[in-house]
Parts: structure tokens; C-alpha cells; sequence
């Protein structure tokens, strides 16, 4: 996400957000133009990263090197529940994948629908919620939320994220959403209740950082929320997941290459 045409429009709503805050802006109004700020700027990047994640889940966890390409990513998986993986099958199962059109083309799908889930929630933070200017620590400015009475949410996605009351930090200077954090404050019912309910108390937590000059990258991701679905059936979104190392490759790297570049990071 670097510095392209356009982005003089995008960061002249950003000072203007400021300047607009400083003389007490509604706390909705800033939210909704730091919502503005991160799809324009999200439009706007092109860049490629390769980074290094550690996914934990109750009955699995993962080490792994992940690239991004503009095929799509490529991960180099170094661990399975803390046993080490052989750097020849490391590069054998990159290898098939690489040759594997339709896993291609499913984690393609995969990946489009998650960024389309997050723009639609993103979309959603200014209305779904009631906030409070909390105001500036350091330079980021505090705002807090709690469910919007009057907000109708259009999916269950956005029912859960709805029903959650927390706390988002934003880059003062920049306009970037840098933490957001919430607890379900209530059950969420699917179809009344009948066919199963995700309980209060859940949580989830999203860290943000600037991984290169105005580019912001998720760093963190927390999600503990539990329940069931047609009695018999438990949900259990239990999810730790933390990036680091962040490297910025070309725009021209292929998977192919990508193999390469992998292989080549520690293991």
C-alpha cells in the first residue's frame, strides 16, 4: 500500500477529518471518514509481502512463512502443532500447490470472500454502532462502541459484530484504524433460537501496524466466541493469530518465484 495517484485526495480527508475533530466533529462523522480513508488507501495498494505467522487453534496450530503474490499467497508451513515439518516436504507441498489450479483457485475464492467480509464490516462501523470520543493517548485517538438500537443488521456476520460493545484506536496523524477490540455483550439467536446461539462473553481483538512508509497491515488477530447450531453442533471460533517480520518483495514475483524467496527465510 504505497504512496499512489489518488492519495492527495485520501489524505486531504484525513486533515480535514483532524482539523474537523479538533472542533468537536460527532464521533460517528470520524469513524466513518476513518473508514473512508482505509478503503481508498486499501483500493490503492498494489504492494506484496512476505511475513511470518503463527495460527493457533484448539486442535491445531501452524508455523509458516506466507508470500503474497498477485496470483495469490503461498505459504511455506514449518510446523504442525509444534513438530517440525522437513524443509523437503516444506518444498514439496509448495511445489504441488504451485501445480494445483483448482487449490489455486479455491484459496483465490477463499481470499476474495474474506476481504469482501471485512470491507462489508468496515462499511458497517459507523452506523452499527453508538460512539464515544474517548480522546488522544499518545497519537492515537480513543474512540468507545456499543451496539446501535436502532441499527438492522443485514446478515448473521454482521448480527454478531453488531451485538459487540469495545474500543478502536486510531492513528491521529495518519487516519488508520490501529485496534479494535469488543466483547459480544449479548447471545446472538439463529432462527429464534431454534436452530442455535452464539453466547455472551465472546471476544475479539484486531492489531494493526505500519509495516512500510503508510502501508498498515494486520499484525494480531484474536477471536474467542463460543456456541452451537441445531443443538448437537458446538461453535467454537477460537483463533490466535500473530504476523511478523514483514518484508516488502516486488510486484512481479510469481508462486513460482515465490518458492524461492520462501526457502530462502529462516526456518
Amino acid at each position: 500500500m504505497g504512496f499512489r495517484p489518488g492519495c492527495f485526495l485520501v489524505w486531504a480527508i484525513a486533515l480535514l477529518s483532524l482539523a474537523t475533530l479538533a472542533y468537536g466533529e460527532d464521533p460517528r462523522q470520524f469513524v466513518q471518514r476513518a473508514v473512508k480513508v482505509e478503503l481508498a488507501k486499501d483500493a490503492a495498494d498494489h504492494t506484496h509481502w512476505i511475513y511470518f505467522e503463527n495460527d493457533s487453534k484448539p486442535d491445531r496450530s501452524v508455523k509458516q512463512w506466507v508470500a503474497e503474490t498477485r496470483e495469490g499467497s503461498l505459504r511455506r508451513v514449518i510446523a504442525i502443532n509444534g513438530q517440525p515439518v522437513p524443509e523437503a516436504e516444506q518444498r514439496r507441498k509448495m511445489d504441488s500447490y504451485v501445480n494445483d489450479s483448482w487449490a489455486r483457485s479455491k484459496q483465490r475464492k477463499s481470499e476474495q470472500h474474506d476481504d469482501e467480509q471485512a470491507t462489508e464490516l468496515l462499511n458497517l462501523l459507523p452506523q452499527a454502532f453508538v460512539w464515544t470520543n474517548q480522546g488522544v493517548k499518545g497519537n492515537l485517538t480513543w474512540l468507545h462502541f456499543k451496539p446501535n438500537p436502532q441499527f438492522r443488521p443485514p446478515d448473521l456476520e454482521s448480527r454478531v459484530f453488531a451485538a459487540m460493545e469495545g474500543d478502536m484506536a486510531v492513528d491521529t496523524q495518519q487516519l488508520r484504524i490501529a485496534s479494535l477490540k469488543g466483547k459480544l455483550i449479548q447471545d446472538v439467536k439463529i432462527g429464534g433460537g431454534f436452530l442455535g446461539k452464539l453466547y455472551a462473553g465472546g471476544t475479539f481483538d484486531v492489531e494493526r501496524r505500519e509495516t512500510g512508509k503508510t502501508i498498515w497491515q494486520i499484525t494480531e488477530t484474536h477471536v474467542h466466541i463460543q456456541g452451537h447450531v441445531l443443538i448437537f453442533k458446538t461453535i467454537s471460533e477460537q483463533e490466535d493469530d500473530v504476523k511478523i517480520d514483514f518484508k516488502q518483495i516486488g510486484d512481479d514475483v510469481t508462486l513460482q518465484k515465490a518458492v524461492g524467496e520462501l526457502m530462502a527465510e529462516k526456518n
